[in-house]
């Protein structure tokens, strides 16, 4: 069901969500307003300096490589300019939201090869932890990776079909694909060490190194139908990763899949539990 802007504001509004949503046009995008001071900058070149730290031993070389051709790292990204060399590499581009948006039009967007992005920045009292996804991890996190062709095709595959398993009561199984894929995935080609692209990995310091180099974290191999019907933790590091052995393995996987048929065999099973899958 369709939900109008007010509405929405008002309902984040009482959530108490940071975002300027009553600014949302009808797609719910807003104007970036690139007026940030000194001291978000500074807290951007913070975050920025101590993830890449990471980042550049245990993120995917793929993750790595969109950093250095978007330029993100010396200040806060200009929506505009990072969409220009965006399209250049697979056709997407930038659209800034105030954060949180409904489902339709996200999935619209990604559809459509447009990633929203958060316009605010987290304070410098939240550098470790925000409950909200604010502009440092869905930018610092999620665009890069959009520079690699395999996946940016998922993302818009998602975008096509995410709807057509929420029709059929399967919102959980297909926020699940996004959940172990585009915010926690790892992926460990032939005779490749283990490397992150997920951004709640990439944008987190200490869960980025628990997934990739902790005996204690539990990685599973690949398997689609099993990823969507494995339940994920919010407020906590996962009890299951699972690693990809491609990108192009998770564009097959998702193109090829019977998505009406598998959410109605499992939309009434409960879902597996992560730490035995």
């Amino acid at each position: 069901m369709e939900i109008s802007v007010q509405d929405y504001a008002r309902e984040c509004a009482k959530q108490g969500l940071r975002g300027d949503y009553l600014a949302c046009r009808p797609d719910f995008t807003v104007e970036q307003a690139y007026d940030y001071d000194d001291a978000q900058q500074k807290v951007w070149r913070t975050l920025c300096d101590r993830q890449t730290e990471l980042t550049s031993r245990l993120a995917h070389k793929s993750y790595l490589d969109g950093v250095a051709t978007l330029g993100l790292l010396e200040q806060i990204p200009d929506f505009d300019e990072v969409s220009d060399k965006l399209r250049e590499r697979t056709g997407w581009e930038i659209v800034a939201v105030p954060g949180l948006i409904p489902a339709e039009p996200f999935f619209d967007h990604l559809a459509n090869r447009r990633f929203p992005v958060t316009n605010w920045l987290r304070r410098e009292d939240e550098l470790d932890y925000i409950v909200e996804p604010d502009m440092f991890h869905d930018f610092f996190g999620h665009v890069p990776i959009l520079t690699q062709p395999e996946f940016a095709d998922f993302m818009q595959m998602y975008g096509e079909r995410a709807g057509e398993a929420i029709a059929l009561g399967g919102d959980e199984m297909i926020t699940r694909l996004y959940w172990y894929t585009s915010e926690f995935g790892l992926i460990q080609g032939p005779g490749e060490p283990l490397k992150a692209f997920g951004a709640g990995l990439m944008s987190s310091y200490s869960e980025l190194q628990f997934a990739v180099e902790s005996a204690d974290a539990h990685r599973v191999p690949f398997d689609i139908e099993t990823v969507m019907r494995t339940s994920y933790e919010i407020d906590k590091f996962q009890r299951a990763y699972f690693v990809l052995p491609s990108f192009e393995t998770l564009r097959e996987a998702f193109g090829a899949l019977d998505i009406a048929g598998l959410v109605r065999r499992f939309k009434d099973e409960p879902p597996l539990d992560p730490a035995t899958v």
